[in-house]
């Protein structure tokens, strides 16, 4: 299990975890900052500069996965992890990792008063270098207005504790009483555990009346993907696809659909690729648009999109999954692709 304490910069959560992790057995304190380090030291100076945070990057997002995984293998019990994360899918992509290696969060957040906030920034001091501690304090103050635009949804996921009128020690003892109690509960975000082998899968591509494609928004990777999932072993492909449209949009197609594409996806480590398959689900009378109810634990939300809408969603790959499988759909015909490249 992790506990995972968020909060603006500023608002004590490493000063939280560390007496947190006197109150909670057999649990260890977790700095992603120090990955943010290690991927500072490991890349080129030409790629750092293309973000403005590490958090920016995959690669952290992806370490922080697999370090606290390799921790939890490590050293068994909790994991108390001090990190902001002021973005929803950086959220959802984090903990939906955890999630895939079947690793609860407890999702904590510190939640003082701005006032009350902004006079602890104001009071901090960072002595690594003469200047340091006015950047560090002017750094967290620009941060304050992202903290405070992202509360909407952080509210409606984590446990909140106003730490205004409390110490750390006092906030520790809160945090452990709600996971004690599992006031903080785990949180919904689920995933199918991570591939060991070549996969397939079998996507569908519902049409409207403007013949938009619908999109679905997963809580646990980053970008937009098509309704559909992983065929289950001795499963035929399109019902496959047929059973993901029911469990994620409650809609019930009444024919088998049609392929469009075949998409040989090579491996990519971490990833090992297989076959991705598309097909055309056909336009979705406006009624049954109307009643798609989405699993919250999964998908965010829905939309209906034209094409050139759909490359400003789908990462390049679906996308171009998605290009030649509305070509082959003019066309009246199947495309056997390799990588997203029609071949043969």
């Amino acid at each position: 299990m992790i506990v995972w304490i968020n909060g603006a910069f500023g608002a004590g959560k490493t000063s939280t975890a560390r007496e947190l992790i006197d109150l909670i057995p057999n649990s260890t304190l977790f700095d992603p900052e120090l990955v943010g380090d290690g991927v500072r030291c490991l890349l080129p100076r030409k790629r750092l500069d293309e973000v403005d945070d590490y958090q920016d990057l995959p690669i952290w997002r992806r370490l922080v996965v697999d370090t606290a995984a390799a921790l939890l293998t490590e050293l068994g019990g909790v994991l108390v992890v001090p990190m902001t994360l002021l973005r929803q899918e950086y959220r959802d992509e984090i903990f939906g990792g955890l999630a895939s290696r079947r690793i609860a969060v407890r999702h904590v957040l510190l939640c003082p008063d701005e006032t009350i906030l902004r006079e602890r920034i104001a009071g901090r001091e960072v002595p690594d270098t003469p200047d340091g501690d006015q950047r560090f304090r002017q750094w967290a103050f620009d941060h304050i207005e992202p903290y405070r635009a992202a509360l909407g949804w952080i509210t409606g996921d984590a446990h909140v504790i106003d730490t205004s009128r409390i110490d750390p020690h006092e906030t520790a003892r809160q945090i452990a009483t709600a996971v004690r109690t599992g006031a903080a509960a785990a949180c919904e975000i689920v995933q199918t555990p991570e591939p060991t082998s070549e996969t397939l899968a079998a996507g569908v591509l519902l049409f409207d009346d403007h013949d938009r494609v619908l999109l679905v928004d997963p809580t646990y990777k980053p970008g937009w993907e098509f309704p559909g999932g992983v065929v289950e072993r001795g499963e035929a492909p399109a019902r496959a696809g047929m059973r993901e449209v029911a469990e994620e949009l409650g809609i019930e197609l009444d024919e088998v659909p049609n392929l469009l594409v075949v998409d040989w996806e090579p491996p990519r480590p971490p990833g090992f690729g297989g076959l991705r398959l598309l097909f055309d689900g056909g336009r979705l009378p406006e009624g049954d648009a109307g009643q798609v109810r989405l699993p919250g634990s999964e998908l965010r939300g829905w939309r209906f999109v034209s094409e050139q809408e759909a490359a400003q969603l789908l990462p390049p790959t679906r996308y171009e999954r998605l290009r030649w499988a509305l070509r082959a759909r003019e066309r009246g015909t199947v495309l056997n692709l390799e990588a997203g490249i029609p071949v043969g």
